[in-house]
Order: structure tokens, then sequence, then C-alpha cells
């Protein structure tokens, strides 16, 4: 089992257009053994925090090399949200 938290921040005036973004990816988590635990928004609209799980790494592995995942990614252009993940453990 793999844990991982995504710390995900939205372009100033792209707000909406991330949250949409993240909205697709995160439907294709399950194609890739994965699951989204939580999705939790910051106060100020422009922060995510995701903690997602996968049965395997290589499922987060094949994740990140989706197609439709890195076309999604490249319509936004600059856009597109930032995203920092660690990988983390129950404690």
């Amino acid at each position: 089992m793999l844990t991982l938290v995504a710390l995900v921040e939205f372009p100033v005036g792209a707000e909406a257009a991330g949250q949409r973004y993240e909205d697709a990816v995160l439907a294709l988590l399950g194609r890739h053994g994965g699951h989204l635990e939580r999705r939790l928004r910051g106060t100020d609209g422009r922060t995510e925090a995701h903690v997602i799980r996968f049965a395997a790494r290589a499922g987060y592995e094949s994740f990140l090399a989706d197609p439709e995942r890195a076309a999604l990614r490249g319509a936004l252009g600059e856009a597109a949200p930032t995203t920092r993940v660690i990988e983390v453990d129950e404690v």
C-alpha cells in the first residue's frame, strides 16, 4: 500500500480551471489502483490537499504516465496547478 498527500496550488485567477482539472484527474485514479481518501480545500480557494492511496507503487507510476492525465495538464498550459507530493505513513 502506498499513501500520498498531494498539496495542490492553483495560479491566481485560474482556481476554477484548476479545480475542474483536479476533478478530471482524480477520476482517473481507479484505473491505476488508486483511491482518493480525502480532498480538502484551503479557505483561500487556491489550495487543495489530497490524501490518496494506491494498492502498489506501480499504480502510482502508471497514473503519472497516463496519457489522458498528460493531455488534461497540457490543455491547461499556464493555468496548470503546482503540486507537491509527499509519501506518508500512518503514525
